[in-house]
């Protein structure tokens, strides 16, 4: 059973990327206390674009080189059109210029629940957005798998958020990158067809990243970078390798070989890390409500990867 044993592998791979991005909110709220929010992520993303395409290049010198075959997730050899550099202009522009953006401005001017509840909308968005460009079919047990896991992160951080109020601004932008991630996922499908994953994801984020350092770079330059602790500047380089290079990377895999609508449904799983984290390094509460929605959310998940391979 090559085939299942390969899914498996690749749901744990997607699991680890998980834990990264749920552990990763600690480790950049704690920098955020040495570095402003945007010069920071200006830097992070800056760091994980040249690691992309030192990457590239690598991978396609080794593969060239007719020494051993590099795998697919990669390298491929399909030629770029002229269609192929449009995509990846807008995907970089929107899916990481755009998203890194409000996404940092939004979680720095709203509450942890409201950010929590509107990025658990984005495997829903996501799923629908498939669906109605045709671009995936979305069965009976992946939608119940996406409202049970919707319900239970309802539950879980939804109960109290407030999307009114003082944090309006900071929930429009959280909505904007979610609307973003969301573009992004579904529209590099095409792309992940015929290139591979490290290419795609490489150059849309060096392609985002461009605009986006330069256009918060006098606030890059304004940090006394220094001054700063060594625990602060290790965070923001472990973010980039980590949260950037490894994670994007495994999960635009995931999106190739599982579509985005079913990659999309691990993001309901980032809170429940995030919430265990914040448990045994921040000695945060963790109830038997929590618990019990967690179990919901994961359950979610399960079902919707169980009704992507029955069709």
């Amino acid at each position: 059973m090559p085939g299942a044993h390969r899914a498996w592998s690749l749901d744990a791979l997607l699991l680890l990327v998980v834990v990264t991005w749920g552990a990763n909110y600690s480790v950049i709220k704690h920098a955020f206390n040495d570095i402003p929010p945007q010069p920071f992520n200006a830097v992070r993303v800056s760091i994980a674009s040249v690691v992309y395409l030192v990457s590239i290049g690598v991978a396609r010198r080794r593969a060239q080189s007719g020494g051993r075959s590099v795998p697919s997730a990669f390298y491929t050899s399909g030629r770029l059109t002229s269609r192929d550099w449009r995509d990846l202009l807008w995907l970089g522009l929107i899916g990481h210029a755009a998203y890194q953006a409000c996404f940092v401005a939004g979680v720095n001017t709203t509450s942890v629940s409201n950010a929590a509840l509107i990025i658990g909308s984005t495997p829903v968005i996501v799923a629908i957005a498939s669906a109605a460009l045709g671009r995936e079919r979305i069965g009976k047990l992946h939608w119940t798998g996406a409202a049970i896991s919707a319900v239970s992160l309802y539950f879980l951080v939804g109960r109290g958020a407030s999307l009114a109020g003082s944090t309006w601004r900071g929930d429009a932008l959280i909505l904007v990158s979610v609307l973003c991630w969301s573009a992004y996922s579904i529209g590099s499908m095409r792309l992940l067809e015929r290139h591979s994953p490290l290419f795609v994801t490489g150059m849309t984020m060096t392609i985002g990243a461009v605009p986006y350092a330069l256009a918060v770079l006098p606030q890059v330059i304004a940090v006394h970078w220094t001054t700063l602790p060594v625990w602060t500047i290790g965070s923001l380089v472990l973010s980039a390798l980590l949260a950037l290079n490894g994670a994007y990377l495994i999960w635009y895999m995931g999106v190739q070989a599982l579509g985005a609508a079913r990659t999309s449904m691990f993001s309901n799983l980032v809170p429940i890390t995030a919430m265990t984290v914040a448990a045994l390094w921040l000695g945060e509460p963790l109830s038997a409500t929590k618990i019990a929605c967690a179990a919901g959310i994961l359950s979610g998940v399960v079902l919707t990867r169980l009704g992507g391979r029955s069709q």
